[in-house]
């Protein structure tokens, strides 16, 4: 199966074109009751990735802001081993599934490798040149599919060059991507990739152990700092096992982010019109993307000890699904939180989880978005969905994102060509 059949058999588990738009029901049921008995895909006679990992389980869906926020923050009640069951046997034991104090050792580890000044250099050295090289690959013809053509593959090849793995290969890793994290294919198939892909980290991880280079596989293998129990490093199961990680999020959540602040932008010609004459709010744009339509619906936790979520008892053992989603739409949080609006006042969202286990590459995420967005700003002129085409729509439920984009524009040079 082709790397493209394979996201497409991803994207049917997940919703897309079944469920267009679930927030009128999740608000309704937000309304009645912040935590609700039973996953959020059962709201919609679905099965999703926690009725198959957990189908006898006790579970509920917390849909408020201040519920979604209190999961994710209360380590000592809910843990995020959740991802054992999902990611664990396929992927290897990562910092997504671990609790402190393993969480914050392993945090410290890696988290240098993903900083500002490192992301900085990245944007310097090839991410700005990923984007360019990309949008010169249609900029020609003054149209596109600015999924197909541009966002499905920008953020893989930014995460290969970052970790120094040949652009050729970027292939494969969507391949890889799409089987390790739709846990409706086989455990053999998933399994095999996972094999496969461990198989070919581990090379890389071997060579940089040798020949260590300035990049993000290096960077892991010599992260270390010392403490009470003495010299703490990462071996290389632990690194194959973050890279294995890494990478799929990168093929998945930037990809839908990026596509989804798209849409919105290309939806209200004003608010693009007004990006594309001040840069200056790009940020508070992605922020706004973020809330209005997070690439994934919702994150778990498993409880480990009696809890509370706004009132409601939450025995051990319960399941628990953090609806963020729903949870950035809370009307006691923002006005009008259904309208995509780039100058909202500025508050937080759940976009990136909270607490200890906010996303870690958080800064890595923004930065890839900005200058996308800059990019697409400056050279695709007078941007807009193409004529005559049928309506767009964001459609998901477990993960959300349009499945095209047609755009028009005018057509321009490629970079270094003559004007």
């Amino acid at each position: 199966m082709s790397s493209d059949e394979m996201l497409a058999k991803k994207d049917d588990f997940f919703g897309h074109n079944v469920v267009r738009d679930p927030y009128p029901k999740l608000a309704e049921r937000a309304a009645q009751c912040p935590v609700h008995p039973g996953t959020f895909s059962t709201f919609f006679d679905m099965v999703g990735a926690e009725d198959i990992l957990f189908p006898d389980a006790e579970q509920i869906s917390v849909l408020s802001f201040d519920g979604v926020e209190a999961g994710f923050k209360d380590q000592e009640h809910f843990s995020s081993c959740w991802y054992e069951a999902s990611l664990g046997k396929m992927i290897g034991r990562t910092i997504i599934e671990m609790d402190p104090p393993e969480h914050g050792r392993h945090r410290q580890l890696i988290q240098g490798a993903l900083t500002k000044r490192e992301m900085h250099r990245w944007e310097e050295e090839f991410v700005r040149a990923i984007v360019d090289t990309t949008i010169d690959t249609f900029i020609e013809s003054g149209t596109a599919d600015l999924v197909d053509d541009f966002a499905l593959h920008y953020p893989l090849k930014v995460i290969a060059a970052a970790c120094g793995l040949p652009q050729e290969d970027v292939s494969s890793f969507y391949r890889w991507a799409a089987i390790l994290t739709n846990v409706s294919i086989s455990a053999e198939e998933r399994e095999e990739a996972s094999a496969e892909f461990g198989e070919y980290l581990a090379a890389a991880v071997t060579d940089r152990r040798a020949n260590p280079r300035s990049d993000l596989v290096t960077h892991l293998v010599q992260a270390e700092f010392r403490d009470g129990a003495g010299r703490q490093a990462l071996n290389d199961d632990e690194v194959i096992a973050f890279l294995r990680l890494l990478l799929p999020a990168a093929a998945q959540t930037t990809y839908r982010t990026l596509c989804n602040l798209l849409f919105g932008l290309l939806s209200h010609p004003e608010q693009l019109e007004a990006l594309r004459e001040d840069h200056s709010l790009i940020e508070q744009a992605i922020e706004e993307g973020l809330r209005w339509q997070p690439p994934l619906m919702s994150f778990g936790r498993t409880t480990v000890a009696d809890a509370e979520i706004e009132g409601v008892a939450v025995p051990a053992g319960t399941l628990v699904n953090l609806v963020v989603g729903i949870a950035n739409r809370d009307p006691q949080r923002w006005e009008n939180p259904d309208v995509f609006d780039i100058y909202r006042e500025p508050q937080g969202h759940l976009a990136f989880g909270s607490g200890a286990h906010v996303c870690l590459g958080i800064h890595f995420a923004r930065m890839e978005l900005r200058v996308a967005m800059e990019q697409v700003l400056t050279r695709l002129a007078d941007l807009r969905f193409a004529d005559g085409i049928e309506p767009v729509h964001i459609t998901g439920l477990g993960q959300r994102s349009p499945a095209h984009l047609p755009v028009m524009f005018t057509p321009s040079n490629r970079i270094g060509t003559a004007s």
